[in-house]
């Protein structure tokens, strides 16, 4: 089975945190999502997460979503979600295992998130595409990297895939279109 991981096109810029606030997508590049949309072809499924963001992404890309799945929303950060940069705690160099545990005032952890959409990605039966978050794409990248996963860069409107033999996940790609 091919798992396909495309992250919603970038957000409305506010340059606040964004994990559960429910903002808009900047879908204006219409060359990023023609290739995009060249790349996916005519997928088995599609499986957007619910909020507005991956929606319009699916529109965007003249994408009807099979079912929106509200496991895949964002990692909810709690108190720094809609905080500027400046203003979101430093925790310094922590390990990746003690970074995924980390939860933020009245949020989950990584882990936690993981926790609610791991489920979801290996109840998957046939080839499917999610549009979803970076956070979604770090929680499939866990299944065969760990906590490490939580290093990985994920570009607005990349494709991250997966593939499952079994029980067995491996990594194809990440980032792929990330030219954004």
């Amino acid at each position: 089975m091919r798992l396909t991981i495309l992250r919603h096109a970038p957000c409305v810029p506010d340059g606040r945190m964004v994990g559960r606030r429910d903002v808009a997508a900047n879908c204006g590049n219409l060359a990023a999502l023609a290739r995009q949309r060249g790349r996916i072809g005519a997928p088995t499924q599609v499986i957007a997460s619910p909020a507005l963001r991956c929606r319009q992404t699916a529109e965007a890309l003249s994408l009807v979503p099979d079912r929106l799945e509200p496991s895949l929303w964002e990692q909810d950060f709690g108190r720094w979600e809609d905080l500027p940069p400046d203003r979101i705690p430093d925790l310094g160099q922590l390990p990746p295992d003690r970074l995924a545990r980390h939860r933020p005032d009245g949020g989950e952890s990584f882990d936690d998130m993981a926790a609610r959409v791991i489920p979801v990605l290996q109840s998957l039966d046939r080839d499917s595409l999610l549009i979803a978050h970076a956070g979604t794409v770090r929680a499939a990248l866990s299944m065969v990297v760990g906590a490490v996963a939580l290093s990985f860069a994920v570009a607005p409107l990349s494709m991250t895939v997966l593939n499952r033999i079994g029980d067995q996940w491996s990594v194809e790609a990440v980032n792929i279109g990330s030219d954004s």
